[in-house]
């Protein structure tokens, strides 16, 4: 009998995980008994994912603000700090500033506008227009910011960021001064000993300060790239990818997970004699149009993945088949020639057959199903697994 359904994505029920956990042995046993619960099978390439949050939790990853702030007062010197382009975030960035307040005697705060990098409003592009304001090249004080656009709330959290983070600072310990500005050399003429806070344009910002005469640069991913005093640490993103634990701890980004994704596959391939594909995933790459924010807060989807999933998509339009190669037939007569095209296809670069599919890589575009199947609320399904991903129109 044909198939009728083709790919899909369930939520995977399982404990929750502590620190010391056997996360390999929940994950395989949770989709095992999920598989028998259901009453649904395991096939070769399906795909697992396990959300980066749950990984760092087994491997204890958790720093204190007090470690961010003696790493940050050693690294960057404990006396003026420019903290440019931080996203707007309570869950994010506000406990990591609370830790580089601690670390410095005065912050400048510089905030891109009219949002920050993944979205989150400051000032509508409408209200710069009225203003007559040019977000490239124009810098604004505090003063001047309220003068012309008023006190701006977010949208959902309703937080005025501005004088959030300022007091913030202030509470602290720091002298905290804010200013607004796009170009990342402003904040030379306040201090040259800068922290910069964007995720996926820090390797830029930090060419262009150093250019431009900085002493001292560090990212996000500088911080906390080793241990301070037994706490935990990501030694290739630091900071970036860290979430608020308690009031005074983070939880950092999962550390290598290479070893875990392999084991996990070669337990499936023991268990079920299936090649499973798995992955450890983090924010989705999408963007809300309503909101306009684009949820990839995480320096990458994949923190790790089998090498089943590099790669991008190697896939026919169907649409552009019908309309144009096949655009005389219809009925079975259709379905047939399609099926032949596609059993027959090579590599698709460049060709107008595969012009409009999806032009992104396996990983982000798996991971993105899998963090919207997860969500980041209480659903209590860490663990995703998607069926059917790289099956086609004959299969």
């Amino acid at each position: 009998m044909e198939r009728k359904v083709g790919t899909t994505s369930r939520g995977i029920r399982c404990p929750i995980i502590r620190e010391g956990d056997d996360l390999a042995s929940i994950v395989v046993d949770s989709v095992l008994e999920a598989a028998k619960s259901e009453g649904f099978c395991l096939a070769d390439r399906d795909v697992v994912g396990i959300t980066e949050s749950v990984v760092a939790r087994a491997q204890g990853n958790y720093a204190s603000i007090d470690a961010i702030a003696k790493d940050v007062k050693n690294k960057l010197g404990g006396q003026t700090v420019g903290v440019i382009f931080p996203i707007l975030s309570r869950n994010r960035f506000a406990i990591c500033l609370r830790g580089i307040a601690m670390g410095a005697k005065k912050v400048v705060l510089m905030l891109s506008y009219p949002s920050d990098e993944v979205g989150n409003e400051l000032v509508s592009l409408d209200k710069l227009d009225a203003a007559g304001i040019n977000p490239y090249s124009d810098v604004l004080t505090e003063e001047k910011y309220r003068e012309l656009f008023g006190e701006n709330r977010h949208p959902f959290t309703m937080v005025d960021y501005v004088a959030y983070y300022k007091e913030l600072i202030r509470e602290c310990g720091a002298e905290a001064e804010v200013i607004f500005a796009n170009d990342p050399r402003v904040i030379l003429n306040y201090t040259k000993r800068v922290l910069t806070c964007d995720i996926h344009t820090r390797v830029r910002t930090k060419r262009i300060l150093k250019d431009a005469g900085a002493e001292v640069v560090c990212g996000l991913d500088d911080i906390l790239n080793q241990s301070v005093d037994g706490s935990g640490c990501n030694e290739r993103f630091g900071l970036l990818g860290s979430n608020k634990s308690t009031e005074d701890k983070i939880k950092l980004f999962p550390r290598d997970c290479t070893n875990l994704v392999m084991d996990i596959q070669k337990r499936f391939l023991d268990a079920t004699g299936k090649h499973i594909e798995v992955m450890v995933y983090g924010d989705g790459a999408f963007k809300d149009p309503v909101g306009k924010i684009w949820e990839l807060a995480d320096p990458s989807v994949s923190v790790a993945n089998t090498p089943g999933l590099d790669g991008t998509p190697n896939e026919l339009k169907l649409k552009y088949l019908a309309d144009n190669d096949f655009a005389d037939l219809k009925g079975e007569e259709l379905k047939k020639a399609i099926e032949k095209r596609i059993r027959e296809k090579g590599d698709l670069t460049g060709t107008m057959e595969s012009q409009g599919t999806t032009p992104r890589r396996l990983t982000d575009l798996i991971g993105s199903l899998c963090d919207l199947t997860s969500g980041s609320g209480d659903k209590g399904t860490p663990i995703i697994l998607v069926q059917g991903y790289f099956d086609n129109y004959t299969m």
